[in-house]
């Protein structure tokens, strides 16, 4: 079993930075791309970013191109999701997930076999 961990929501102001950060223990795995997701509330979870192993094959959400970062650091088994210029739209539970098939990256929820409890950002306009 894999156990996802995230931190770093908040209230943060429009144009506003925040970092989010997941933590995975648990089982050895090898290979998994990770991705975050959020939703906001009476919305459906939709895709935000994800990345392969090596960090060599990355996506993003259109909306949130130019403004989150996404990385890993494989030897503390941690993803980032460094957020710039947040908008009030980006108010939403943050989720990271983990997905331990290899190949790229994707982009929907039914390919993440394990999720962290989410972490809330609020952006006040």
């Amino acid at each position: 079993q894999v156990q996802l961990v995230e931190s770093g929501g908040g209230l943060v102001q429009a144009g506003g930075s925040l970092r989010l950060s997941c933590v995975a223990s648990g089982r050895t795995l090898r290979s998994y791309a990770m991705g975050w997701f959020r939703q906001a509330p009476g919305k459906e979870r939709e895709f935000v970013a994800a990345i392969s192993w090596s960090g060599a094959t990355i996506t993003y959400t259109d909306s949130v191109k130019g403004r989150f970062t996404i990385s890993r650091d494989n030897a503390k088994i941690t993803v980032y999701l460094q957020m710039n210029s947040l908008k009030p739209e980006d108010t939403a539970l943050y989720y990271c997930a983990l997905d331990p098939r290899l190949g790229t990256p994707r982009s929907v929820v039914s390919a993440y076999d394990y999720w962290g409890q989410g972490t809330q950002v609020t952006v006040s306009s």
